[in-house]
């Protein structure tokens, strides 16, 4: 990656993936399944699906990822979320290694190695523990078969643009950008992964939660009629920060407090929100045509970022899904996600479905699940599917997916930064660039990173 830039080209096309039925497909949703209400396998069976069978994808989520080829991982990125998905990865399946590290800072890449030497008995050496904006490359570049990105947000574009170039499967922990030219890249990335058959899962874990499969299945099914709207939500208490150290150079103090810029992260509604997004835009297949909204900071400590968004999107259909964020000390906590539908409804925080009338005709039955399965994180089934997805040659490619709902939060982001209302046709196109121009590890311009102040021209 250069210092002062990152070239990024330009491509839009969504993709659509059907598969066959896996673990959790039709054959086992009984053992997930229990239904509440008189009547309830006769309305069950006059549904009209909104989706047949075999033309949506249904991930195989079994314990462990079947065996087969030994896959070699490089870490992108060593930090809490990359350790997580590190170990993920090779609680997933047996006959797959970590083999090389990379991170901007030495301490991050050592604290990872020797969690990964203490619990796994996995030694890195030191040839194999890369530092710098450029790490990713010589990870890449190395003996690896695979790649779990992990980064601050920002730089995700350009690491799965080169590891695509380079013919590695991809993990790429959500979210996988944050301005429209990262969007561009993210997708015109995804075309090329498709070309080389190569498999590409997302963080977006909700898609390997076995109460989410199967909840979209129901849906799929018609158990809600059609789709009229829908309300998702994030609200919880504030997120970590770091104090600036008297040692530490700008962009070592950014990137080590990554989660309140608003260059680095994407700012929350786009860092976490984007799961909730997500899962209005996976089960509607539907993406936002406009969005208006607000948002404001109260309390945030550190950065240059927003603490609270209210988003109403308008989906290309003409409905609208509410979207409402906050990251707030001492304020009511939601994280979850409510569908309409002309039947009745699905709420994720009870797992169930009731009809019009408030009945509830399904809800998810996690004991039945954990009596028919031994793995229930969904952090590692997504990891179990991408590893099954390789060894069986079934390309999967998530990454266009994911990109629908992360371009709708950054819709959302910037109708509430600029006071105005933002369009898909728009931003898509938008050359909006949130890469600092002077980005070195060492002194930069901070005179650009404020707080956006809606109804005036906004500075990055």
């Amino acid at each position: 990656m250069k210092e002062n830039s990152i070239s990024r080209r330009s491509f839009l096309k969504s993709t659509a993936m059907a598969g066959a039925l896996g673990a959790i497909g039709t054959g086992s949703a009984s053992v997930l399944t229990s239904c509440a209400g008189a009547g309830g396998e006769g309305k069950e069976a006059a549904l009209k699906p909104l989706k047949e069978p075999g033309t949506y994808y249904i991930p195989e989520l079994p314990d462990l990822a079947t065996d087969g080829k030994e896959l070699k991982a490089g870490v992108i990125g060593c930090g809490g979320r990359a350790s997580g998905a590190a170990f993920n990865f090779l609680n997933a399946a047996n006959g797959v290694t970590i083999v090389a590290l990379a991170d901007v800072f030495q301490e991050k890449v050592d604290g990872l190695a020797n969690s990964l030497k203490k619990d796994k008995g996995i030694d890195i050496p030191a040839d194999k523990r890369f530092v710098g904006l450029d790490a990713y490359k010589k990870v890449i570049d190395s003996d690896v078969d695979v790649v779990i990105v992990a980064t601050p947000p920002v730089f995700r574009p350009v690491h799965f643009q080169y590891a695509v170039e380079k013919g590695k499967h991809c993990f790429l922990e959500k979210p996988i950008c944050v301005d429209p030219v990262g969007y561009r890249t993210i997708m015109a990335t995804a075309k090329q992964a498709q070309a080389k058959n190569l498999c590409v899962v997302t963080g977006t874990q909700r898609h390997h939660q076995r109460s989410y499969v199967e909840s979209y299945k129901k849906i799929m099914e018609g158990a809600i009629g059609e789709i009229t709207g829908g309300t998702v939500y994030w609200n919880q208490s504030m997120l970590w920060f770091r104090e600036r150290q008297k040692d530490w150079n700008d962009c070592e103090y950014m990137i080590k407090d990554w989660v309140n810029w608003k260059w680095l992260s994407g700012d929350h509604i786009v860092e976490q929100h984007v799961h909730n997004i997500d899962v209005f835009t996976w089960f509607s297949g539907l993406k936002p045509v406009k969005a208006v909204g607000f948002g404001s900071r109260h309390r945030r400590v550190t950065g240059d970022q927003y603490d609270n968004f209210s988003i109403d999107f308008t989906m290309e259909n003409g409905i609208h899904m509410h979207s409402m964020s906050r990251q707030i000390d001492g304020c009511v906590s939601n994280i979850s996600e409510f569908i309409q539908g002309t039947k009745g409804s699905w709420n994720s925080a009870s797992m169930e479905i009731k009809d019009n009338a408030g009945n509830v005709v399904w809800k998810y039955d996690y004991e039945a699940e954990k009596a028919n399965f031994k793995q229930t994180d969904p952090y590692t089934l997504e990891h179990v599917n991408w590893i099954n997805c390789i060894r069986s040659g079934k390309p999967i490619e998530q990454a266009s997916e994911t990109a629908v709902a992360n371009m709708a939060a950054i819709m959302g982001r910037e109708s509430a930064y600029t006071g105005g209302e933002t369009t898909w046709d728009a931003m898509t196109a938008s050359p909006l660039d949130y890469t600092p121009k002077d980005l070195n590890m060492g002194k930069m311009d901070m005179s650009g990173f404020t707080v956006p102040v809606p109804g005036k021209p906004l500075n990055k």
